[in-house]
Order: C-alpha cells, then structure tokens, then sequence
C-alpha cells in the first residue's frame, strides 16, 4: 500500500497539478486547447470544476503533497456527476481518516501505468491498475466504457486529456475494485 500511495502522490500532484500546460483533442475539430494549471490541488478544480469531488478525495487520502515524477499514466478520472452517483454517505465515509486506506485504493483503481490515448484503447484491453485489479475495456463505435472487477460500467465522457507525463479520461461513474469494503462508520 505504501508503494501504491507514492505511485499515486507522484502520478496526481506532477501528473493532474502540474503547472505545466494541460492540452485537451477535441473530439469534434481535432484542434487541441490548452488550459493552464497554477500547480496545486485548488489549480487543478479551478481548471476542472467537474472534478472537485475528485480533488477532495485525492486530498483526503493524503495524495496532494509529492513531487512531479517522468512516469506516465493514465488517469480514468470520475466527474463529480460520477461521485453522486454512490450510495447516499458513501463518500462521506471514504473520506473519514479511518478510510483512508480505502480511499487510496479507490482512487489508486482508476489509474494505469502507461499513456494511453483513446484510439489505442481497444475492445476487450484488460488495463492492470496501480491498485492491482484490472479493468476491461468495450468499445461501440467511438464510445469507450470501462467494466470493473464487480461488473460495473463507465462510459468516457471526455477523452485525451494530455499532460505532460500521461493522459485523463473524465468517466461517468466511480469504478469499484473487490477488495473495496464497506467503509469504518
């Protein structure tokens, strides 16, 4: 677990907090945009207000304050529509000191050594996560969803989001790995 938490403080302060640009393809025009981050977790949620539940979380687990790694990694990053979708306290209790254990390996299960654009995430890919589970990638047209250990899906909603050591893909819903339990009340 210690292991997985400095993969993961390197991957989410130097990957997602880097005040470095972040460059977005857009799926429509094929153009990039480029949005800039002031380097810090409250950077990262201003340039991405659909991912301040995620910020919380990654600040609640203790991941904010590493230093930039060269590592690359893709981050399958749940939207704060994604998070609502938990059963009602859930993430209230993830975020408790108690979890936190937790919390870093949920978090730890939606992110992939490698970087990996969408044209390369092909139907049936199994993607080993930082956390240890795999994620099974289904492909209909030019849709992208991810299945989880527990047979849940998540659809991509916004893809290649490029930064300098890896790429984001905003997702639908949190994915849930098996060895999650339920949460110390």
């Amino acid at each position: 677990m210690a292991h997985n938490k400095t993969i993961l403080s390197v991957l989410f302060c130097g990957f997602l907090l880097a005040g470095a640009g972040v460059s977005t393809a857009s799926a429509q025009t094929g153009d990039p945009v480029t949005a800039k981050a002031n380097g810090n977790l409250l950077g990262m949620s201003r340039l991405s207000p659909n991912h301040t539940t995620l910020m919380q979380a990654v600040k609640a687990a203790g991941l904010e304050g590493a230093a930039t790694g060269s590592t690359k990694y893709t981050v399958f990053a749940p939207t704060n529509a994604a998070f609502e979708k938990l059963p009602a306290g859930r993430l209230d209790e993830l975020l408790k000191p108690a979890n936190k254990g937790q919390l870093t390996a949920l978090i730890a299960y939606h992110v992939v050594p490698g970087s990996y654009l969408a044209a390369n995430l092909k139907d049936g890919m199994q993607l080993q996560t930082v956390q240890g589970e795999k994620l099974t990638v289904m492909r209909r047209g030019s849709t992208i969803m991810l299945k989880d250990a527990k047979g849940m899906t998540t659809t991509v909603v916004n893809d290649d989001i490029v930064a300098e050591n890896g790429v984001i893909h905003s997702i639908d819903t949190v994915l849930m790995p098996t060895s999650l339990t339920a949460p110390t009340k």
